[in-house]
């Protein structure tokens, strides 16, 4: 039985990323009436930032050479160490439980938003695979980012993800959405890049809607 787990990491709550990844949630939510959704808002609903005591679960981890995640409970050995694993868990049973994550957010500064790296500080720990499982990105960036564009080399956000579930998580097979030149909307230097914009996001929404079909 599949089940998603639906992550919106924008501080607008009326976004282009969320809309993107609203399109996909909904047309999985149709394709597995009865399968199990979570949603969360980590800017609504901020994920604490780690603390000394969550990088003592992971050193833990590392002596112990504990990589199963029914065991990580076992890092948590102090007083200071079990609150933290207390934060943890809620959020790592979320992510286990899920078969597709799907992690809505839009670009800031050239990487992705603080609520998005508070939540993956919090529940990536030493050698943990979360192979097979899929993730897929809905992205919004105010430029232009995609290969061979100007700005290619400054986009931190699609690659740090894709590094980062690959080094991390052992998941290779990512899929990325971008709706870019959002900013066309509202910079006037932008403005004779507005239909290129209205494209990307119309290829955008079609593609979260038809991808979703196939997880």
């Amino acid at each position: 039985m599949p089940s998603l787990l639906h992550l919106t990491a924008s501080a607008r709550r009326d976004s282009f990323s969320r809309r993107v990844g609203d399109v996909f949630a909904t047309a999985w939510r149709e394709a597995h009436p009865d399968d199990p959704y979570v949603l969360r808002d980590l800017a609504a609903d901020p994920v604490p930032h780690i603390t000394e005591a969550w990088t003592e679960l992971c050193d833990n981890a590392l002596r112990d050479q504990i990589s199963d995640p029914a065991r990580l409970h076992e890092t948590a050995r102090t007083p200071a160490q079990r609150e933290a694993w207390a934060i943890v868990r809620p959020l790592l049973d979320e992510l286990l439980a899920a078969d597709v994550v799907l992690i809505a957010t839009p670009m800031y500064n050239y990487s992705v938003p603080s609520a998005l790296k508070a939540w993956l500080d919090q529940v990536t720990f030493p050698r943990v695979s979360l192979a097979p499982r899929r993730f897929v990105v809905a992205s919004a960036r105010g430029g232009a980012y995609g290969p061979g564009t100007p700005k290619e080399p400054f986009d931190h956000q699609e690659r740090y993800l894709r590094d980062f579930f690959q080094g991390h998580f052992g998941v290779a097979d990512t899929v990325f959405v971008h709706a870019e030149l959002v900013n066309a909307r509202l910079d006037p230097a932008l403005a004779a890049l507005r239909p290129e914009h209205d494209a990307s996001l119309a290829a955008a929404l079609d593609t979260a809607r038809t991808l979703a079909k196939d997880y």
